[in-house]
């Protein structure tokens, strides 16, 4: 795997792990102003910026992972989708401030541990 590949695949999870975090974000924030002032959650969101720019942001993902999958192989390219779990828990934790265990944690560890025992597995081949 070429170096513009390994970056256009981080780009593609790193931005869809943003994407994600930004609408969790938007519509904690939506369901939260619908909870207090009334109306639709659905209404709230759509005209929540956070939910807007996580729309964005994972539609940019989403190009970024169609052209990866131009250029890599599905079995390496897939695997790294691991990769924004873990930083999605560790956004969730950090950023959005969400309790997390423990076993999630470990759970995490063992995600990763599959992610480099896949790309080891190329390297030999």
């Amino acid at each position: 795997m070429t170096l513009p590949s390994v970056l256009l695949l981080l780009f593609a999870v790193f931005s869809s792990a943003g994407g994600q975090i930004m609408l969790k974000h938007g519509m904690k924030g939506a369901a939260a102003a619908a909870g207090r002032d009334g109306g639709s959650v659905a209404l709230r969101a759509a005209g929540s910026p956070w939910v807007v720019l996580g729309l964005l942001v994972f539609a940019v993902s989403a190009l970024a992972w169609m052209t990866t999958l131009a250029k890599v192989p599905l079995s390496v390219a897939y695997p790294f989708n691991a990769l924004g779990y873990l930083l999605i828990v560790l956004a969730g934790a950090t950023v959005l401030h969400e309790r997390t265990s423990l076993w999630t944690w470990g759970g995490s560890l063992l995600v990763v541990i599959g992610l480099i025992t896949v790309m080891a597995g190329q390297q030999s081949q």
